[in-house]
């Protein structure tokens, strides 16, 4: 398999695991604001702080990108995934943010709304 082939699976690869975190954060967001706290909130929080972890012993790079790099020397942000640039340039802030909200309406529902 040549280079551009072995990129275009890393990109398919990557843009499915940022699915996943799509479902993962969303299902978040959604149970903490009809107040459905469950094991999948848990869940995802778990998931998510593993993705934290990941992306703190990697120096906030993701290890997928880091394989991709071996293929492209492009510049742009999404070399490495199927995303519009301007997402994949700011993915990290507005997922963050979210994640941020929905961890602070959880804290607000277990404390406050009972």
């Amino acid at each position: 398999m040549d280079s551009a082939s072995k990129l275009v699976w890393i990109k398919i690869l990557h843009t499915v695991i940022w699915l996943f975190f799509n479902v993962v954060i969303f299902y978040l967001l959604y149970a903490v604001i009809v107040n459905k706290i469950d094991k999948w909130v848990w869940i995802c929080l778990g998931l998510i702080v593993l993705e934290g972890l990941v992306l703190l012993l990697f120096k906030s790079i993701c290890p997928v990108t880091l394989i991709a790099r071996k293929y492209s020397d492009s510049q742009a942000h999404n070399f490495d995934i199927y995303l519009p640039n301007w997402l994949a340039k700011n993915n990290k802030m507005i997922y963050t943010t979210i994640v941020i909200i929905a961890v602070l309406i959880l804290i607000y529902q277990l404390n406050w709304n009972k």
